[in-house]
Order: C-alpha cells, then sequence, then structure tokens
C-alpha cells in the first residue's frame, strides 16, 4: 500500500531531510517562520494543549548570550545559523484550555490544578509540537539542526523563566556546505513494531 502524501512530500519531509551542522548565509524571514507555525500549529496534542513556546533569537547580543550556554562543539553553528529558535513548554499552559478545549472547559481544573501534573503534560506535548515544527521547518524548504547540547538552567535563567522549562535549541537556514554526517542506519519495521 501506498502512502497518500505525495513520494516527493516524503522525500522532503523524511527520508532526504538531515540534521544541518552547517547554513548558508541566507537568512530565515519572519514570515517563513509565520508559515511555518501556521502549517504545525494543527498537530494534535492531549487536550489540544499547547505548551510549545518559541523564542527567536536574532540579535547579535542574544545571540553571544545564548552560545556561551551552548556545549562547545555546538557553539560554532548556534553563531553561524541564520535563525536559532529555543523551544520550551510553557508549565502554566493550562490557563488557555478553556480557549483551546471549549468542549470540555473545566479540564483546566479537573486535571491540571497541580504544578508537577502540568510540567509532565506540557513537556510531552510541547515534545509533540516540537517535532511537528522541526518538519514544519523542513515543508518550508529549509533544514533544521536540533540541539539538547546546553545548559538548559543558563538558557532558563538567560531567556525564559521559572514557568518555562527549555527543551532544545534549533539552527534554521539552508544547508550550507557539508551541512550533514552520512546517513545513519535506522531500525527494521519488525524490531520496532510488535502486534499483540
Amino acid at each position: 500500500m501506498s502512502l497518500a502524501l505525495d513520494p516527493a512530500a516524503q522525500d522532503l519531509l523524511f527520508r532526504e531531510a538531515r540534521t544541518a551542522n552547517t547554513f548558508t548565509d541566507e537568512p530565515v524571514t519572519d514570515e517563513q517562520v509565520q508559515a511555518i507555525y501556521d502549517l504545525v500549529k494543527y498537530g494534535p496534542t492531549a487536550f489540544n494543549q499547547t505548551p510549545l513556546r518559541i523564542t527567536l533569537v536574532r540579535s547579535p547580543e542574544a545571540r553571544e548570550r545564548l552560545v556561551r550556554h551552548m556545549a562547545e562543539g555546538n557553539q560554532p553553528k548556534t553563531a553561524a545559523a541564520p535563525l536559532v529558535a529555543i523551544l520550551s513548554a510553557d508549565n502554566e499552559f493550562h490557563e488557555e484550555l478553556p480557549h483551546l478545549f471549549p468542549a470540555m472547559p473545566q479540564v483546566k481544573d479537573l486535571f491540571f490544578a497541580e504544578r508537577p501534573v502540568r510540567e509532565n503534560a506540557a513537556t510531552l506535548n510541547a515534545a509533540l509540537q516540537a517535532a511537528y515544527f522541526i518538519v514544519g521547518v523542513r515543508a518550508a524548504g529549509l533544514a533544521a539542526g536540533p540541539m539538547t547540547g546546553f545548559d538548559f538552567e543558563g538558557v532558563r535563567k538567560e531567556f525564559l523563566d521559572d514557568d518555562h522549562t527549555p527543551l532544545m535549541v534549533v539552527n534554521i537556514g539552508r544547508p550550507g556546505p557539508d551541512a550533514s554526517y552520512p546517513r545513519s542506519p535506522r531500525l527494521e519495521f519488525d524490531q520496532v513494531v510488535t502486534t499483540v
């Protein structure tokens, strides 16, 4: 059985998509980021939660502050990428639930009154949204370089607040020369899928 998605789109989003480590100097515009968000905002989450928050690091001063918190191997590519996004989880996402999930407005207090429950839900659902965001970057014809090699607490203090948990930093742009490592192996279907 074939997939409904056009093979060229399958390649763009998955088969040919790679994590980029170098980028050209072509800028990534606010319009491109808006188009990415306007596509990926429809990705499913539990109770239509929308805990992902995106901090775009554009100014040279902010870029310098971020680079200081990146692992040594991630510093040069973060300094050179056309655009860098800090993806974080908003642990107070539940305040938006009466609007986002009108079928059950009481869900805010029914399930998410306690902070530890919210933090777990925010992390899981923002991670889903982060994956959608990366695929959206690819759909825009750009490359993403997602990284978790950074000082999480340092980035939180520098750019966020106590209600936000950093998840990853994503470099975004057109891939430059030798942008990706050779394709690594993947597990086969029968190594991953079990039928019971």
